[in-house]
């Protein structure tokens, strides 16, 4: 569940780099903070495409169950303003499927490309059939190392709620281990638009 959500690599000397091997590389960090109930996860990467190419790939809303781990279906709805609210089903381990509904902001500069999301409210669902918050974004540069390639940063906090003694491991494979598998699949997916 915390894959949906999205993640930027912060100041890389600021905290300890995890490396994912893969060319080119994913650096992939823990930047939670202590005492919140969640957990924040930070990625940085480049890809051979242009700017554009990604960041049409990261606002094709219907598209995410194609490479956001988890992620079984997806509805969207436009929010005013050039923001859209998309309502995410994940189909997770155990049989358990949560439902939440993100805004997303998207901006396109000339040079580069965000999309921001927050939670917000989807009437309907119990407690136990969402998550408790999810934030994050993408943001989209000029690769300074390749030219016409893209700088990929990603940053994602989710905080599941409560979860049941003993399934702790769940949320860990849900969060850090599936942002090298999303990171592929959108590599694959961008190398299809190219």
């Amino acid at each position: 569940m915390k894959t949906l959500l999205f993640a930027l690599a912060v100041c890389c000397a600021c905290y300890p780099l995890a490396t994912v091997s893969a060319a080119p590389a994913l650096e992939v960090r823990d930047v939670s903070k202590a005492g919140m109930p969640g957990k924040t996860f930070a990625a940085a990467t480049s890809m051979p495409a242009s700017v554009a190419t990604v960041c049409a790939a990261i606002q094709d809303f219907a598209g995410y169950p194609q490479f956001m781990p988890n992620v079984d279906k997806i509805k969207v709805t436009a929010a005013g303003g050039g923001a859209s609210l998309v309502d995410v089903t994940l189909k997770l381990p155990m049989g358990k499927i949560k439902q939440y509904r993100l805004k997303m902001t998207p901006k396109v500069l000339d040079a580069s490309c965000s999309l921001a999301w927050k939670l917000v409210p989807m009437e309907g669902l119990k407690v136990e059939e969402t998550i408790a918050d999810t934030s994050g974004y993408w943001q989209l540069s000029p690769d300074p190392l390749d030219t016409g390639g893209a700088a990929v940063k990603y940053q994602v906090y989710t905080d599941p709620g409560p979860v049941p003694m003993g399934l702790g491991w769940i949320v860990d494979s849900m969060s850090r281990d599936s942002i090298p598998k999303m990171f592929d699949a959108l590599r694959a997916r961008v190398a299809a638009r190219k």
